[in-house]
C-alpha cells in the first residue's frame, strides 16, 4: 500500500450521491516520474464523500494503469488534513471549497486572521463580520458549511467503523445528520425501516456490536417486518400467522418468544394488518382492499341494442377482413355490456383478433381508447399486433421519478394520473395482465374513473407476476366479473407445433417429439451439462441465426434456474465469452464478479423510477425523454467511459440510459434469462436447456410459459425424462394473495345493502 499526500488542484468528475471522484492532485514530496504527469501532478480516483477542491489529503492506495487514461492513483482510504501554513490555508479558501468565499474574499480573511482563519470560521464566525463584505448571515453560512464538512467526515469514520460502506454512510448521514449517533445507539433497527438500501441484516450486525439483546422488542419488530417484506419477493401479499412466526424465529435464532405483543403494536402503528389470522404489510392489504372496491365500482352494466350491436360486428368483420367465431363475438359484446371485462386464453386462440375487434367497435362508438401493457416489450407487441399505439402502464399513468409517496414507509412512485386526476379516456385495455402485481393494479385503478370501461387481457396459465399478488387469477376465480375464455386454436395457428404443443402441455399431455416433421419445435437430446452447453452455444451463434435469418442476439436462452450448470449465472458467462469477447479498444468495467463491456446484452433487475432516459432521432435530435427503467427491461451496452465512470444502455424503443458505475448493480447480463424474467416478452427463437432440477420449480406452468415466449422456433436441449416430468408436475409454489377474498367480501357487502 502506497501513501500519497497533497492537495486537490481540480476535480475532473464527482458523484455527489456516493462521493466517487476523479481529481488531479498536486503532491507533497517526490513522486516517481512514471507515476506523475510532466508537470508533477497525479490523477487520483476513489470515494471521497464531503471532499472538495483545495483540500489537503493523505491517502493510502496503489498506482494502477488504465488502458485509456494511463497511470492513476486508486485510493482505498483517506484522511483530510487541515492546512497549517498560511499559504496552504489561502489556497484552500481560494479554491471555492466554501460556498461564497472566492479568491478576493479569501485574501481579505487571511490578511486579518492569518493561519488561524479556519479555526475562526468554524468556531468564532462572528469575528468574520469585521471584514467588509461579510454580513452576519454570510458568516453564519460559512460556519455552517465548515461544520457540515466536519460532521460528514466524522460520521464517515464512525459508520465505517460499524462496517458500513461509503454509499450507505452517506445515505444515513443525509437522513439523520449529526443526530445519527443518538439514533444508532438507541435503536439501530430504525436504519432498516427508514433508509433505502439498509436492510435487516446490516442493522442486526450493528445492533450486535452495540450489545442489543437478541430478544429485544426492537429486534423482533424489525425481524417481523423484514420477513413480511422478503415474502413479497416470492409473490405473497400476506403470510399465515403461524408461518410468519416460524420464519421470524428462524431469522432471529430464537425459540419460544411470544410475538403477540409486537404484532399488536405493529397493527396499532398501522405497519401491518391481521385478517383471519393472516398477516399483511399495511400497504399491501390496503392495495388489495381498495383495488377490490374500485373494481366492483367500475363494473357498471350498460344497456345495448343487441341487433344494432350484431350489425356493427358484422360490419367490422367485413372491413377488417376477419372472421370471428361465436365465442369471440360474445367476448366483444360482453366488453360493451360491462364496465369490467376479462378476456383470457392460450396462444393461437384469437385474443389479439378479438382485442382488435373490441377496439374497432369502441372506435365506431366515438370513444377514446387507451392501450397498455406492463413492459415495454409487451406494449410494443400489442402495438404491432393491433395496429394501435400501446404504452407501458407506467408511461400511461405518467410516472414521475421525482415524486414519491412516503405512505407506509414505502418508496413508491406517485403517478400524474390518479383518483384526483383520472385518465381522460372512455376505454382502457390492458394486455399481459398475468404480469401485473397488486401494487401496479392499485395505481392503475386509481386513475380509471367510474364510467370508463376496463378490459383486462391475458393468459391465466402463464406464470404470475414477479411482484406480490396473483391479480389475473384472483379476478377470474372470484366469479365477480364477466370473463370469456378462448379455447379454439385457429387454423393458421394450428399449423405451428409451438402453439399445438403448448396447449397439449397445458392439458398435461406427453407431446410427440419428431424433429424430422416439425418446422418450429425441436428437441436435441443431451445428457450432461457440458454437452448441453456446447450444443446451446452452437445454436445461438450459428445454427438458429442461419436457419431463421436472424441475429444471434435475437435468439434467447431461457432456463428454469439461476444457479447450477445450466443456470443463468453460468450460461451468461459462457455466452458472453462466445458472443462478446474482450478485444483491443473495446471498453469494459468489472463490478464484483461481472464484467460489462460495450456490446453486451443486459437487463435491468429492479424498478428505478428516477432513472432518466432519452430517445434520439436519426439526425441526433432529441425526440422524447422521461424517467423510469423497470425490472425486465433488456438493452445493449453502447458506450462505456472510465473517466466519467458511466456506461450507456439502449433499451427497447430506443430509450438511452446512462448509468454510473455505482448503479451497475441494477444490471445483469441477459444472454440467458430465467423463464420468470421472460414474462410478457416474445422472441423469434427460444432455446431451453433442460436437466433435472428442484421439483417445486420444474413444473408444467414454467414449461408452458417458456414455450409460449417463442414466435418462430423453440429448441429444447437436454433430457426427455426431465421434459416429460415437468409436464406431469402440476405442483406450483403456493402464492398467498387475498384479492379474490376482498372481491367476494365487497360483492357480499354490496348485496346486503
Amino acid at each position: 500500500m502506497v501513501t500519497l499526500s497533497g492537495y486537490i488542484d481540480h476535480i475532473i468528475y464527482q458523484n455527489d450521491e456516493n462521493g466517487f471522484m476523479t481529481f488531479v492532485l498536486i503532491p507533497e514530496g517526490d513522486v516517481p516520474e512514471d507515476e506523475a504527469t510532466a508537470d508533477g501532478k497525479v490523477t487520483c480516483t476513489g470515494n471521497f464523500p464531503g471532499v472538495g477542491s483545495g483540500e489537503n489529503l493523505r491517502m493510502q492506495g496503489e498506482f494502477i494503469s488504465h488502458r485509456t487514461y494511463g497511470r492513476q492513483f486508486a485510493a482505498k482510504s483517506f484522511a483530510v488534513e487541515a492546512p497549517q501554513e498560511a499559504e496552504a490555508v489561502l489556497r484552500y479558501l481560494s479554491s471555492g471549497a466554501i460556498r461564497g468565499v472566492g479568491p478576493k474574499l479569501a485574501e481579505k480573511i487571511m490578511n486579518v486572521f492569518g493561519a488561524d482563519a479556519l479555526k475562526v470560521m468554524e468556531k468564532e464566525p462572528e469575528r468574520l463580520t469585521s471584514i467588509k463584505g461579510i454580513s452576519e448571515r454570510i458568516a453564519m453560512d460559512i460556519a455552517e458549511q465548515m461544520q457540515d464538512k466536519r460532521g460528514l467526515r466524522n460520521a464517515m469514520l464512525y459508520l465505517s467503523g460499524l462496517g458500513l460502506s461509503n454509499n450507505q454512510s452517506v445515505r444515513i448521514y443525509n437522513a439523520y445528520g449529526d443526530d445519527l449517533h443518538r439514533v444508532i445507539e438507541e435503536n439501530p433497527y430504525r436504519l432498516a425501516e427508514e433508509i433505502d438500501g439498509i436492510g435487516f441484516k446490516i442493522a442486526d450486525a450493528i445492533a450486535a456490536k452495540m450489545g442489543i439483546a437478541v430478544d429485544s422488542d426492537f429486534r423482533i419488530r424489525c425481524g417481523i417486518l423484514y420477513v413480511l417484506n422478503q415474502m413479497t419477493t416470492a409473490g405473497h401479499t400476506y403470510l399465515p400467522r403461524e408461518d410468519l412466526e416460524r420464519h421470524t424465529g428462524d431469522l432471529l435464532g430464537i425459540d419460544g418468544v411470544s410475538m403477540e405483543d409486537m404484532l399488536v403494536a405493529l397493527s396499532l402503528d398501522k405497519r401491518i394488518v391481521i385478517k383471519y389470522d393472516n398477516v399483511y404489510l399495511h400497504a399491501l392489504y390496503r392495495a388489495e382492499a381498495h383495488s377490490a372496491s374500485m373494481l366492483v365500482g367500475l363494473d357498471c352494466v350498460y344497456e345495448i341494442d343487441e341487433e344494432a350491436a350484431q350489425k356493427r360486428l358484422a360490419q367490422i368483420e367485413r372491413e377488417e377482413g376477419m372472421t370471428l367465431d361465436a365465442v369471440q363475438r360474445d367476448a366483444v359484446l360482453a366488453s360493451v355490456r360491462r364496465g369490467v371485462f376479462v378476456l383470457t386464453g392460450g396462444p393461437g386462440t384469437g385474443k389479439t383478433t378479438t382485442t382488435k375487434a373490441i377496439i374497432r367497435y369502441f372506435e365506431k362508438e366515438g370513444l377514446d381508447i387507451f392501450l397498455a401493457a406492463p413492459t415495454g416489450r409487451a406494449a410494443k407487441r400489442m402495438s404491432e399486433a393491433t395496429g394501435y399505439e400501446a404504452r407501458t402502464i407506467h408511461r400511461m399513468l405518467g410516472v414521475s421519478g421525482d415524486n414519491f409517496s412516503s405512505n407506509e414507509n414505502e418508496r413508491r412512485p406517485m403517478f400524474e394520473f390518479n383518483e384526483d386526476n383520472p385518465l381522460e379516456c372512455d376505454v382502457v385495455i390492458v394486455d399481459e395482465v398475468s404480469m401485473v402485481d397488486i401494487r401496479l393494479l392499485h395505481s392503475l385503478l386509481k386513475a380509471v374513473a367510474v364510467g370508463t370501461r376496463l378490459i383486462l387481457v391475458g393468459d391465466e396459465n402463464q406464470l404470475p407476476s414477479v411482484g406480490p399478488g396473483n391479480v389475473l387469477r384472483d379476478i377470474i376465480a372470484s366469479g365477480c366479473f364477466s370473463v370469456v375464455t378462448l379455447t379454439t386454436i385457429f387454423r393458421q395457428a394450428g399449423e405451428s407445433n409451438i402453439i399445438v404443443n403448448a396447449h397439449a402441455i397445458n392439458r398435461g399431455e406427453h407431446v410427440k417429439i419428431d424433429n424430422a416433421v416439425s418446422k418450429d419445435f425441436f428437441f436435441m437430446k443431451r445428457d450432461t451439462a457440458e454437452k448441453v452447453t456446447g450444443q446451446l452455444l452452437r445454436l445461438v451463434e450459428k445454427s438458429m441465426p442461419d436457419f431463421l435469418g436472424i441475429e444471434p442476439y435475437d435468439v434467447q436462452v431461457l432456463t428454469p434456474t439461476r444457479m447450477g450448470d445450466v443456470g443463468v449465472e453460468r450460461l451468461n458467462i459462457v455466452l458472453q465469452k462466445q458472443l462478446n469477447p474482450p478485444a483491443p479498444g473495446k471498453q469494459e468495467h468489472t463490478f464484483g464478479d461481472k464484467t460489462f463491456r460495450v456490446g453486451d446484452k443486459v437487463m435491468q433487475i429492479k424498478n428505478n423510477y428516477q432513472t432518466e432516459w432519452e430517445v434520439y432521432g436519426k439526425n441526433g435530435r432529441l425526440i422524447d425523454a422521461g424517467t423510469g427503467v423497470f425490472n425486465g427491461d433488456v438493452g445493449i451496452v453502447t458506450q462505456l467511459d472510465s473517466v466519467s465512470q458511466t456506461l450507456r444502455v439502449v433499451f427497447d424503443e430506443g430509450r438511452e440510459v446512462v448509468y454510473t458505475f455505482k448503479q451497475v448493480d441494477e444490471l445483469e447480463h441477459a444472454y440467458a434469462l430465467t423463464i420468470h424474467k421472460s414474462q410478457g416478452s416474445e422472441y423469434p427463437c427460444v432455446i431451453l436447456p433442460l436437466l433435472p432440477g428442484p421439483r417445486m420449480l420444474m413444473n408444467r406452468n414454467l414449461l408452458y410459459t417458456a414455450i409460449t415466449r417463442a414466435s418462430r422456433c423453440v429448441v429444447i436441449v437436454g433430457l426427455t425424462d426431465t421434459f416429460y416430468a415437468m409436464i406431469d408436475n402440476q405442483t406450483e409454489r403456493r402464492r398467498y394473495s387475498g384479492l379474490k377474498d376482498r372481491l367476494t367480501e365487497r360483492i357480499e357487502s354490496e348485496n346486503e345493502k
